[in-house]
């Protein structure tokens, strides 16, 4: 029987790349190429541009992907990631890291270097979406209607490249394309048709009730929810009736819809099904996974950062609301906007969340500004930690210390550790991406939603001096 040279028993992983994705890298390449070149101010007519670039990159990458995880065994090939120079920390990633972290200070306090005009026409980069904002607003593009469109277009792209990967596994492709609709609807379309409907030329402060707005994100997330641009913006007779339901379902969502999910299926619900952080770690952040820390060091640092900004977002709101209902731009003595909601914005809203949050995939894994980071994500942790139906059970008889599952948990949790004892894993951090379960070859660990009684307790079997005992 002739062997395959790319395919064969000893290396059942093909080698090289073949025809189809190679022409699935050019494709790609022409479509990231149109968005360098307008960046240079390549004189490109903007739509004909923008079509090949979006249709390029969704469709290039799809055909990659798609000949690349066809072409082997169903199943999550992770071969030699700590050989990559991109996904290793190597020259590739820290040239990575650097050109992701230059685009977000670009973005959110240069955004005239990209092409940003907001008292003129737009050049270069921005230029590029201007027929696309046009379309769905009436008016330019601005450096964040660039953003959701990038955001939305690599969630698109690379989820396909996901789905392909875990083809096998029937939760994450469900909840891969639930993040990925829900980017592509509630994040992204919906807002900005909404957005070109009842948008009429008058703002608030510069804002609108869309402004900034994305409708799946919930406060504390959306911090500057309570914002008095945004609570005026809301009551707006010609934001009618929109506002005062946006209103409502924001305040609802935190009070009732939140801890109630939570409840009953863990933070999962949000951050590995719903939140567009989650969805862009999830899909472009899926290769750098293994990169978080592990280390007990770590898991320190996490509790007392995210439950510190936590407080802060609690501490900026309250005084924000006190502020807007006394009409006073003081408490205590201290300036709201100086004091709390600049060095807010600035520090966690931009910095943590964005420059670091994605800048850093390459250096420090997938999941930083959900792990260290989101106050959504603290608030939610909290009631899983000790409220929740949800746990990740183990079955200890049959775990062979591999480590996949340690290794590929992007919120660092030593997942053998429990595995090994065979305790149930109930911890604040878990999303519930369901990876370290996906990876593990013996079917030693389970998501579970179940009864809150024994969940933090160890399961019956016990595995110790005296081999393998019954627990009374």
């Amino acid at each position: 029987m002739q062997k395959d040279a790319n395919l064969s028993i000893a290396n059942p992983h093909p080698k090289d790349a073949d025809v189809w994705q190679k022409l699935g890298l050019a494709i790609a390449g022409v479509g990231l190429l149109v968005l360098f070149l307008s960046w240079g101010n390549v004189p490109i007519p903007a739509a004909m541009g923008l079509t090949i670039a979006l249709v390029g990159i969704i469709g290039g990458t799809t055909l990659y992907a798609y000949r690349l995880y066809m072409r082997q065994p169903a199943g999550i090939k992770n071969n030699g990631v700590w050989f990559k120079s991109l996904i290793n920390r190597g020259a590739l990633g820290w040239i990575a890291g650097i050109i992701l972290t230059g685009f977000y200070v670009l973005l959110y306090w240069y955004p005239e270097y990209i092409g940003y005009k907001p008292n003129g026409a737009n050049e270069g980069f921005v230029a590029l979406f201007d027929p696309l904002s046009q379309f769905f607003k009436g008016k330019p593009a601005s450096q964040w209607f660039l953003y959701g469109t990038l955001y939305t277009v690599s969630i698109l792209a690379l989820g396909i490249k996901f789905l392909f990967k875990y083809r096998h596994n029937s939760y994450q492709l469900k909840r891969t394309v639930s993040v990925i609709i829900a980017q592509l609807f509630l994040a992204y379309l919906v807002p900005e048709i909404l957005e070109g409907l009842n948008y009429n030329g008058q703002t608030i402060d510069g804002h609108g009730i869309y402004y900034d707005a994305d409708i799946k994100n919930v406060w504390p997330l959306d911090y500057d929810f309570f914002y008095g641009y945004h609570l005026d913006a809301m009551q707006q007779e010609a934001y009618q009736p929109v506002g005062v339901l946006y209103l409502i379902i924001g305040i609802a969502m935190f009070l009732l819809v939140t801890p109630i999910l939570t409840y009953y299926v863990g933070k999962r619900w949000y951050c590995s099904w719903v939140c567009g952080c989650g969805g862009l770690a999830e899909t472009a952040g899926d290769p750098f996974r293994h990169l978080s820390s592990k280390k007990l060091s770590a898991w320190k640092l996490e509790r007392w950062l995210i439950h510190g900004v936590m407080v802060f977002v609690f501490v900026m709101t309250a005084a924000t609301v006190y502020g807007y209902f006394w009409n006073t731009g003081e408490v205590f003595g201290l300036n709201i906007y100086n004091t709390f909601q600049k060095p807010y914005g600035f520090l966690i809203g931009a910095t943590f969340s964005g420059v670091i949050g994605v800048g850093f995939y390459p250096m420090l894994g997938n999941r930083v500004w959900c792990r260290f980071g989101c106050p959504m994500a603290g608030y939610m942790g909290i009631i899983q930690r000790f409220k929740s139906r949800f746990r990740i059970t183990t079955n200890g008889g049959q775990c062979i210390s591999c480590g996949n599952c340690s290794t590929y948990c992007e919120q660092g949790i030593d997942v053998r550790a429990y595995a090994q004892k065979g305790q149930n894993i109930v911890r604040a951090s878990c999303v519930g991406c369901g990876i370290c379960s996906a990876v593990c070859p013996r079917g030693v660990l389970k998501l579970e939603n179940g009864p809150e009684e024994k969940r933090h307790d160890l399961p019956p079997i016990i595995i110790g001096n005296k081999s393998v005992e019954l627990q009374d």
